[in-house]
């Protein structure tokens, strides 16, 4: 700790602002405007079980120094008395994404909306600063007429164009090309990984760049409860992709650290630094499922209930099975999450990320 201020990473532990207050911006990425790097995501803090409520709003928060932040407050407050507005507390608004654009000098943001019908929806937003206010200018829409699950923005940096990759709701990741002005697709787009169904299916892509290449870290699909990640690479923005296989290849309780990789952030002012920002929904899991938990059984377990409940045929969920989801799904409190941010290690081109219970900006050059 230096001047009083902390230094070091703690993944998984409760991280606190600089007011004291645990931080509350879930499914989060960081975007850095001058000198300023701003963290932002869902607002939790009355998402409580039995509440109704998903999201209080999108909070961001602000740092010199990617350790200690700043509250900004609510970039995107929930709008209260309309239950039918997409930033109502009651819809379940997941993953803000915001990127920048220098022709219309616009910050835009992306939202994912589920739908009380199943279907998965895009509103998006802009704004003339980045902490805002923003506006709404698109709602309810279905990229390309899809449904759209988990989803990444991302601008090429050899043009300037940007494309969004999204899961395709159980079925594959789609990589389409945005409008100039970053609100809308054009038309254009590519289709990557197919999977019949969960647990198989890609989600909660995260991109990044390095060295002309261009990975894609995805989850598989069960829930909350955690899973194994995977690591993809191309050559271009649209592919062809190889599959590299796990990100988290040590960690033999399956789960990537009990966490899901929302966003990778390259520090601008280290030499090969990536940042794997990742939730921990579950902070007390090993607690809860005890010694299955590190031998990797109690994610086996969670991945064949999967398999059985979305598949076309074979043998059903078992009460006892439905029972165990169900009661998981009603006790899981997102307030409580945490964040596990570690550094990518790459040996050549193949990332990797280790266990590091704590670690320091200090140690990159």
């Amino acid at each position: 700790m230096a001047g009083g201020r902390p230094r070091t990473i703690h993944p998984g532990q409760v991280w606190r602002d600089t007011a004291g207050k645990p931080i509350q911006a879930h499914g989060a990425s960081i975007i850095q405007v001058g000198d300023v790097f701003y963290w932002y995501g869902e607002n939790k803090e009355r998402t409580l079980p039995g509440s109704g409520i998903w999201h209080w709003g999108v909070r961001a928060y602000a740092s010199r120094d990617l350790v200690n932040w700043t509250d900004q407050g609510l970039i995107i407050p929930p709008v209260t008395d309309d239950p039918k507005s997409p930033l109502h507390p009651s819809r379940q608004l997941d993953r803000p994404h915001i990127l920048y654009n220098p022709v219309t000098r616009k910050f835009v943001c992306w939202v994912k909306i589920m739908e009380a019908d199943g279907r998965q929806t895009r509103t998006v937003l802009t704004a003339d600063r980045m902490t805002g206010p923003y506006t709404i200018i698109r709602q309810d829409m279905l990229p390309l007429g899809m449904s759209a699950g988990d989803f990444d923005l991302v601008v090429s940096p050899a043009d300037g164009k940007a494309v969004i990759y999204f899961e395709r709701v159980h079925s594959e990741v789609i990589c389409a090309d945005l409008t100039p002005d970053y609100t809308d697709v054009t038309g254009s787009y590519t289709a990557h990984f197919p999977h019949p169904a969960p647990p198989q299916v890609r989600e909660g892509p995260a991109y990044f760049e390095r060295g002309g290449k261009h990975y894609l870290i995805t989850s598989g699909t069960t829930g909350y409860h955690p899973n194994p990640s995977e690591v993809a690479m191309a050559n271009a923005l649209h592919g062809p992709w190889t599959v590299l296989g796990d990100l988290h290849p040590g960690d033999r309780s399956r789960t990537s650290f009990n966490s899901q990789v929302s966003a990778v952030f390259k520090h601008p002012g280290k030499k090969d630094l990536y940042i794997a920002l990742a939730d921990r929904w579950i902070p007390d899991l090993p607690r809860i499922e005890g010694s299955d938990f590190a031998s990797g059984d109690a994610y086996r377990r969670f991945e064949a209930m999967f398999s059985k409940m979305f598949a076309q045929s074979g043998a059903p969920l078992t009460k006892q099975e439905d029972a165990l989801l169900k009661d998981q799904a009603s006790k899981i409190n997102t307030s409580r999450g945490t964040y596990v941010w570690l550094p990518i290690r790459f040996t050549g081109d193949r990332p990797y990320i280790e266990w590091r219970s704590k670690w320091s900006l200090d140690e990159f050059h």
